[in-house]
């Protein structure tokens, strides 16, 4: 989205996917009424009572990441309307890390699984240090909770627990394929430069019926596009710049596996490429792929289909 246009939000690619279904009109209306550049107060009370949030960076070879960010309720907190800190010992094995230093565009998605809610900022990091960072909040808005699944936070592995070290691949290994196959959520980072070459970022949540992302036999990953609300954010930042970054939780496990590459968008799926329920499609090809066994000590449990 496009920060410095308070008429209109929409960047170019948004706006092409959202004439594609007619809608450009009516989003040209409403977002401006819905994008805010500041958080309110609501949001404002929200944020702190979750105990992760899903970021979105890139790094300095332009390749997206998207991660989980893990701590007490009360790490995210936003001293005053345009600014959200996040406290927390910096992640070294974290490739997502190497676009969290100060000036960098970044975005933030706080879900709350058991209630299933979800807001959304995007912004700039400052304040970059050692025990995490603050966000200038440059957008700031809501989602509904249409394919989140309910699940409830169980028991929290300690800090002193051991982790392995990250695997590092340029392609999906049989256990990542098989953890890909029967995720139901994931979360992926896209983002635009503007004329100026600032970088705006975003990251947002897929969810589905498990297995509802198709592993390819040479590895690539198909994913639905389902009817939604119509901002195109991820599909608006793809068109207009066709790299992504993936990270698939596994909430038992704390397990994450993250990775970056290009991608490509089928607006018109051909009858054999169809996917029940999708309005179009997406593909995903990995080029950079990072497995972090235990990467989270939280656990979730009591799952509920949305």
């Amino acid at each position: 989205m496009n920060g410095h246009a308070a008429a209109s939000p929409w960047h170019r690619g948004e706006v092409a996917i959202q004439e594609s279904v007619g809608m450009a009109g009516r989003m040209a209306e409403l977002g401006p009424r819905v994008i805010r550049d500041h958080l309110t107060d609501q949001h404002r009370a929200f944020f702190p009572l979750l105990p992760f949030a899903v970021l979105g960076s890139v790094d300095g070879e332009g390749r997206p990441w998207a991660t989980l960010r893990e701590g007490e309720p009360g790490f995210l907190h936003a001293p005053d309307p345009f600014r959200l800190r996040v406290d927390g010992r910096r992640e070294p094995d974290d490739p997502a890390e190497a676009g969290l230093e100060d000036g960098d565009g970044v975005a933030l998605l706080g879900i709350e699984l058991a209630t299933r809610r979800r807001n959304r900022l995007n912004g700039t990091v400052e304040c970059a240090g050692p025990e995490g960072f603050a966000i200038h909040v440059e957008q700031s808005f809501g989602n509904c909770p249409q394919y989140i699944h309910s699940r409830h936070e169980g028991p929290r592995i300690g800090d002193g627990a051991t982790r392995p070290r990250p695997v590092l691949s340029d392609e999906l290994d049989p256990a990542a394929r098989a953890l890909v196959a029967a995720a139901d959520t994931f979360f992926v980072a896209s983002f635009v430069e503007d004329a100026g070459g600032r970088r705006q970022v975003d990251v947002s949540h897929r969810g589905g019926r498990p297995g509802f992302v198709r592993v390819g036999a040479e590895g690539s990953l198909t994913v639905p596009d389902y009817s939604g609300n119509r901002f195109f954010n991820t599909l608006g930042n793809l068109l207009a710049n066709p790299r992504a970054g993936l990270v698939f939780p596994d909430f038992a496990t704390g397990d994450l596996l993250q990775m970056s590459g290009r991608t490509e968008i089928v607006l018109d799926p051909n009858e054999d490429e169809r996917i029940d329920g999708a309005e179009r499609l997406w593909r995903f090809v990995p080029e950079r792929v990072v497995f972090r066994p235990r990467a989270l000590g939280l656990r979730f449990v009591e799952h509920r289909a949305a």
